[in-house]
């Protein structure tokens, strides 16, 4: 990789300088664009963001829908050097009021969705530039009308491959969000090692995200690492839901479907599922929480869509352990990725020998430099280019690796150390649960197991039904992991990025 690299150039210059221009890059709900066309809104947008006063190093915040204007401001800032950092749209005002404090950005990039609440945020204490149809106030500026006046070439910032480019907010599951530091090399070396090295990635791939933009996972699988080979991404505003998903299939016929456990669920428990045309895609990746065994089974009966279950990390930048495409084992997250080395060690830090659980470890080019403005946290995550995960893992004799869950959700029942996943897992085979989650209830001194379960569509959740779900667990597991109650619920609380948050569910119980 040479030392002077920069993510806009490499991303979606190249793909001009190979004769390229007129291939499709971006697909969404109010047309195409090729990769020219986006090139030249990137130009427009990095001239805007330097008319505020953005320079080499100073940070971008997003606040935008997905959709051009998030994804030309997102190159716009890498192209002159800027720093960026990205947060979901739907957030309450106090909780931007966090990422503007902590952030301290040079501007905040906003649209009609988000500026009421940035504006509260803010204060007036940040510039904030507007996209779209949003009339701004005294002291704001408008993106379309300074990208008007760009000139005709904005030259990319003379980056280097170690200059810091891109923060990657932890989910918040576990406390406030922080962010991971990365360099302008890491999304390039992800490319190769996952996108290529595991998904084969080609120019023929259209690649379809059901998390928005903001989650790194899906904005890179869909708005990076097709535009590494001459591909082509799909960015759609809504929120998803198994409907929309099957609507933009049927419409757009993608390859590849950037998918989370909680979707399959959904797309799998859909009253239409049995009839839906899947044959477009080649793959379905799956990331964010662990894929369970049964969902897995579910969605194979249902669909037949290769399934490629990975685990990845703000911490790591991207997946580090995936199964393959043609070499996928139910309930493992697979091998590590081309580049990475996974191991799970004990509690003095030895490797542990296949079939123990202990904590992963993972050694490889895109882990962070550290967690921004946390010194004594980042001391404790990261050693060099290696970061304690904090997950709890096993390996087998093959290299694939299979998630217990961490160590700070683990439950003692009984004396026994119970881990909720594997109940999770076990629960989800049953047809009738589309979701669960369990956690402890401490009573007296001793912690009971109650798992929360939302039923499928149609069936109400009665006693003699929970009790059937205590047998089920009950029947393929050790007695002490039978979850002594089961609650039905319309919904499980989740953060921003999909993941099961079991903080709030903490608080809920």
């Amino acid at each position: 990789m040479p030392e002077d690299l920069n993510v806009a150039t490499y991303f979606i210059d190249r793909n001009l300088d190979a004769g390229l221009g007129d291939r499709t890059a971006l697909i969404t709900p109010g047309g195409t664009l090729t990769y020219a066309e986006l090139a030249d809104r990137v130009r427009g947008v990095a001239h805007a963001l330097r008319s505020v006063g953005v320079s080499a190093g100073g940070r971008v915040l997003l606040a935008l829908s997905d959709g051009v204007e998030f994804v030309a401001t997102w190159y716009a800032a890498q192209r002159i050097g800027a720093v960026t950092a990205e947060v979901y749209t739907f957030l309450p005002a106090k909780d931007y009021e966090y990422y503007l404090d902590y952030v301290r950005p040079r501007v905040v990039v906003v649209d009609a969705v988000t500026v009421d609440r940035m504006r509260e945020a803010a204060g007036g204490r940040h510039r904030l530039l507007v996209a779209g149809d949003v009339e701004p106030r005294d002291g704001e500026f408008t993106l379309a009308e300074l990208a008007a006046g760009a000139p005709e070439t904005v030259e990319a910032a003379p980056t280097t491959r170690d200059d810091v480019a891109i923060w990657k907010f932890t989910t918040g599951s576990t406390g406030a969000p922080k962010a991971c530091v990365h360099t302008v090399a890491t999304p390039v070396i992800s490319h190769l090692s996952y996108a290529r090295g595991v998904l084969d990635l080609g120019p023929r791939d259209v690649v379809l995200p059901v998390p928005k933009l903001f989650f790194g996972y899906a904005r890179d699988l869909a708005a990076l690492y097709p535009f590494g080979v001459g591909g082509a991404g799909i960015a759609f505003p809504e929120r998803s839901t198994a409907d929309r998903i099957f609507e933009l299939i049927a419409r757009h016929r993608p390859t590849i479907l950037v998918n989370v456990p909680t979707m399959m669920s959904a797309m799998v428990a859909h009253p239409d599922a049995s009839s839906q045309d899947l044959s477009c895609l080649r793959l379905t990746t799956s990331a964010g929480e662990a894929l369970p065994a049964e969902l897995h089974r579910k969605w194979d009966e249902t669909f037949g869509v290769p399934v490629v279950d990975g685990i990845g990390s703000s911490e790591a930048y991207h997946i580090y352990i995936s199964n393959r495409p043609d070499a996928a084992r139910r309930g493992t997250c697979g091998q590590a990725v081309p580049g990475y080395l996974a191991r799970v060690v004990d509690d003095e830090g030895a490797e542990a020998p296949d079939g123990q659980v202990g904590t992963l470890e993972v050694t490889g080019g895109t882990v962070a430099l550290e967690y921004h403005g946390d010194a004594e946290k980042s001391a404790a995550t990261f050693r060099g280019r290696t970061v304690h995960t904090g997950d709890l893992f096993s390996r087998d004799a093959d290299g694939y690796f299979t998630y217990h869950g961490r160590a700070d959700d683990l439950l003692k029942v009984g004396g026994i150390w119970v881990a909720p996943s594997e109940i999770e897992h076990c629960l989800i085979g049953h047809p009738d649960v589309v979701e669960c989650a369990v956690t402890g209830q401490e009573t007296d001194g001793l912690v009971r197991t109650r798992a929360y379960v939302v039923a499928r569509e149609g069936v109400t959740g009665t006693p003699e039904l929970g009790q059937a779900l205590r047998d089920y667990v009950g029947e393929r597991l050790s007695g002490h992991k039978r979850p002594q109650e089961i609650v039905f619920t319309d919904w499980l609380p989740r953060t921003t990025n999909g993941k099961l948050d079991r903080r709030a569910l903490r608080t809920l119980s």
